[in-house]
């Protein structure tokens, strides 16, 4: 790795504090920056979890003492990006606040500092709106959660973004051992969130129409469209099986799926009904344990597929 560099992360929440395990671990200086004292302290507690999660999962070998060396904590949101090469913001997702931070972290920030965003959806050039002076280093930077064990990042630049600081991007991600996937356009969704919620439109479609059950859809795509796109991609799939195929079943199929441009009502019964998901105890399915329990069970299974994918590569 070259040299380590100082990072500041803005938003202690979850992505935020994974954030910091995954840049501290690897040797760079990280700022965890918040507006609360409560979220401050739950973030110490999400590090030292997510360090127990890697070394359980034989991911890692640190411990949580080893990364609060490398990582301060502060309500100080102008000293905590004052001396950063980088900042990754991950507040919530709402344009204006994502915009006025950017005013002030670029006011804040020194003058060759990345400023990136770590939005899902939003499109970079409109949270650059209004920071015209610092347009070329705002950009965006998705992360999959969590972030200290999935391997992807998304880097996405904005109109106003430069190749420098894409290249420069590219490199911090890299460097802590993360694949950085180029998204060529500024558009909303980038890659994985549109082909996940392209995705979950049909699977709500299925539902809505009778075809399938709530419990079927989710054991058809996560013990079989998920097994097997863990080792090939979508495209892959097609050239396995024959272009002329997949031609002839799409032009077939197509009609058929779901073009809706709005959520279905699915979505309003249940929140009308209070369930609000795995935190409320019910959503689409009923949950009898907390928010953190499943949580932990999904990241150690996530790390858990990882290690055997990297134990197949290795052979």
């Amino acid at each position: 790795m070259d040299s380590p560099t100082t990072v500041s992360v803005i938003g202690a929440g979850t992505m935020g504090a994974g954030l910091a395990v995954q840049f501290a671990r690897h040797g760079h200086r990280v700022t965890l920056v918040d507006h609360r004292q409560a979220n401050l302290d739950d973030a110490r507690l999400r590090i030292a979890d997510a360090v127990d999660l890697l070394v359980e999962e034989s991911l890692a070998e640190t411990t949580a003492e080893e990364l609060f060396e490398r990582v301060e904590f502060t309500l100080d949101q102008d000293a905590g990006v004052s001396s950063a090469a980088l900042v990754v913001e991950s507040v919530s997702e709402d344009i204006d606040v994502k915009r006025a931070l950017f005013r002030d972290v670029g006011a804040a920030a020194p003058d060759d500092a990345i400023l990136a965003s770590n939005t899902s959806g939003l499109r970079i050039t409109d949270i650059a709106a209004g920071a015209e002076r610092y347009a070329d280093r705002i950009v965006g930077c998705h992360w999959w959660n969590p972030p200290y064990v999935m391997p992807l990042v998304e880097l996405v630049p904005g109109e106003a973004t430069s190749d420098e600081t894409m290249d420069e991007l590219e490199r911090l991600v890299e460097s802590v051992d993360r694949t950085p996937i180029r998204v060529q356009r500024d558009a909303p969704g980038f890659v994985w969130n549109r082909v996940q919620f392209a995705v979950l439109r049909e699977c709500m479609h299925i539902v809505d129409e009778g075809i399938a059950s709530v419990e079927a859809v989710d054991t058809a795509v996560r013990e079989g469209y998920a097994l097997r796109t863990a080792t090939v991609g979508p495209f892959e799939t097609v050239d396995i099986s024959g272009v002329d195929l997949f031609r002839t079943i799409a032009e077939g199929l197509y009609p058929e799926l779901s073009a809706r441009q709005t959520p279905s009502e699915r979505f309003d019964d249940l929140l009308d009904a209070g369930r609000e998901g795995v935190a409320a105890g019910a959503g689409f399915h009923e949950y009898d344990e907390s928010l953190e329990s499943v949580v932990r069970r999904r990241d150690r299974e996530i790390a858990r597929v990882r290690n055997a994918l990297d134990a197949n590569d290795e052979r």
